[in-house]
């Protein structure tokens, strides 16, 4: 872990969001979070494992949200591709913990793979009660996280308040629909992600694990593609991940 850090504080990177997958993965999260100033964490449960889901998962789910280094519930949503769980089951974990997000005030890391119709519509109305609520989640309700998709996709997400996440394949020299996709966001939408231990980016591309530091590489061809000095990119990258997070100058 020394070694992932310190690569990571060489490259420039300042603050790491770690999500977890399960209940125990949350845990380890927080955890390393503790131990480390720079590091905060996030808890859920992947829609790849809703079948770990149990009677007092939300209760420790809950226990763990509470704790002042976690600062988003994540990694959550759906995925239709791996069908790792039934997806009635992936619905109902995603609306337990959509719930326990609005509870909080602690906005969503939304994993998606070839489910975005069940999804979106699962995601807009979560959206549309925070607005008849007033919730101040409303306007930073989370990010999509390794987006792939269109751009009227991200476009309407946008309009409902949340990030676009992007991460490795950006840089792959076959991306060029999403890369496409990228040059035409709005700075002041963006994140970079890492995916890690998966998606490492050009020249790494398949070495594993893939690490923090490597974020570096995508901010690069972000900058490339929206022909912007590196700074401008990780300024702004920054500023959203402030705002979205919450994580302030001082905090």
């Amino acid at each position: 872990m020394a070694g992932f850090l310190n690569r990571a504080w060489e490259a420039g990177i300042e603050r790491i969001l770690i999500p977890g997958i399960d209940v125990e993965t949350s845990r380890l999260a927080l955890a390393l979070a503790e131990q480390h100033t720079n590091l905060y964490a996030a808890v859920g449960v992947h829609p790849g494992d809703a079948a770990s889901w149990k009677n007092d998962t939300l209760a420790m789910l809950t226990e763990l949200a509470q704790h002042p280094k976690t600062i988003a519930i994540g990694e959550i949503g759906l995925d239709y591709f791996r069908d790792r769980s039934p997806r009635p089951l992936q619905r109902e974990v995603f609306h337990q913990q959509l719930d326990l997000a609005t509870e909080l005030e602690l906005p969503v890391i939304i994993h998606n793979r070839d489910s975005f119709e069940d999804l979106w519509s699962d995601l807009a109305a979560w959206h549309e009660e925070l607005v008849r609520n007033g919730s101040a989640l409303a306007i930073r309700p989370g990010v999509l996280h390794s987006f792939d998709g269109e751009l009227s996709t991200a476009q309407a997400a946008m309009e409902k308040g949340f990030f676009i996440g992007i991460s490795g394949p950006v840089t792959f020299k076959n991306a060029r629909d999403r890369q496409g996709v990228v040059a035409d966001l709005p700075l002041n939408k963006i994140l970079i992600e890492t995916d890690a231990p998966y998606l490492t980016p050009h020249p790494f591309r398949g070495r594993w694990p893939n690490e923090p530091a490597h974020v570096a590489l995508v901010a690069e061809k972000i900058a490339e593609l929206h022909r912007k000095p590196i700074d401008t990119i990780a300024q702004a990258t920054w500023e959203n991940a402030a705002q979205l997070f919450d994580w302030g100058a001082n905090s």
